[in-house]
């Protein structure tokens, strides 16, 4: 039997790719239960990913004797509460982004673990890969000197957007290009920093009541520099991009979301431009790495429950600032 034996919530969408793949190249990991709504559903992921149990309930994934890990992919509007019980089952959690409806129920969900003695971390798969990482390298280096700007930019949605059924779409389930697209810019320019900016001002397009379609802020960081995030689902083109204006020189990462599926990293100092590609190997291996690794040694990993705070209180704010409800309340 496998070390780390994983109970899936749900049968999302995001969950071969961000689990049951990775999963399958990591001898020391396997997904062991499932449950999901749609019982049907379940049983296709299940065959899909040789997912050995199908049971009734997400609390039979919580209390399923096989299963030592949970993996939270539900919609937003659950991850406090299946979190916390599953925490309280004594089982550690990936729980995916955005990691809670708003920066109180993620305090919540860090004391929770706090008490437990539990791994709980949200998956933001991207800070774990190489590309990230080098990028924080350059930044760190002071190759391109003093921060004067960053920004990050996050669009997608296919030619027409966004289906208006999409959970997405949708207020009480924590919808929103923020909650879904935003948050990675957000946490790009958070963790290449390492500072927690405020945000000046956002402007918002709304879809649905309180929906965001598009979200972009302007921000100062503590040091002075200043920055920028934008998040859209509306229905443009697939952009994923960092970009750092340093007093030297910049930084450019594009694509570091999902790096394997093609990225560069521009370093332009002095007017000389130097690119790199690094691995395609996927985030999602990455992040199950780090995460195994952490269960095994107690190693602090950089997007856990108490940084999640953090990226909650800027998502809270940001749509505050652009004049809009704050998700769960």
């Amino acid at each position: 039997m496998t070390e780390f034996r994983f109970g899936t919530l749900g049968a999302a969408n995001i969950t071969p790719q961000a689990l049951l793949a990775p999963a399958s190249r990591n001898d020391d990991v396997s997904v062991v239960a499932i449950a999901a709504r749609d019982r049907s559903r379940a049983e296709v992921m299940a065959e899909r990913g040789y997912i050995e149990h199908v049971v009734d309930d997400y609390q039979a994934v919580i209390d399923h004797p096989d299963v030592n890990v949970i993996y939270n992919p539900l919609p937003i509007s659950h991850h406090r509460e299946w979190t916390l019980k599953a925490l309280a089952a004594g089982k550690p959690v990936l729980c995916e982004k955005s990691f809670s409806m708003n920066e109180a129920e993620a305090v919540d969900m860090a004391e929770a673990a706090d008490r437990a003695d539990l791994l709980l971390i949200e998956a933001f798969h991207y800070r774990y890969h190489p590309v990230f990482l080098r990028a924080l390298e350059i930044y760190q280096s002071g190759a391109i000197g003093e921060l004067v700007r960053v920004s990050g930019l996050f669009h997608v949605g296919g030619e027409r957007g966004v289906p208006a059924s999409n959970i997405r779409m949708i207020y009480e389930t924590g919808g929103g290009a923020t909650m879904d697209m935003g948050c990675y810019p957000m946490s790009w320019v958070r963790h290449l920093t390492g500072e927690e900016p405020e945000v000046v001002s956002a402007e918002a397009v709304e879809g649905p009541p309180d929906v965001d379609l598009s979200l972009v802020t302007e921000l100062k960081f503590p040091s002075g520099a200043t920055g920028s995030t934008s998040g859209s689902m509306k229905g443009e083109p697939y952009r994923a991009e960092l970009l750092v204006e340093g007093t030297k020189g910049t930084l450019m990462v594009d694509n570091p979301l999902v790096p394997h599926m093609g990225h560069e990293i521009r370093l332009t100092v002095d007017g000389e431009t130097t690119t790199e590609a690094l691995t395609k190997r996927t985030t999602y291996d990455y992040q199950l790495d780090a995460f195994v690794r952490s269960l095994r040694t107690g190693e602090q990993l950089p997007t856990d429950a108490h940084d999640a705070i953090k990226q909650m209180h800027f998502i809270d704010n940001a749509y505050r600032a652009a004049g809009m409800k704050v998700r769960g309340t």
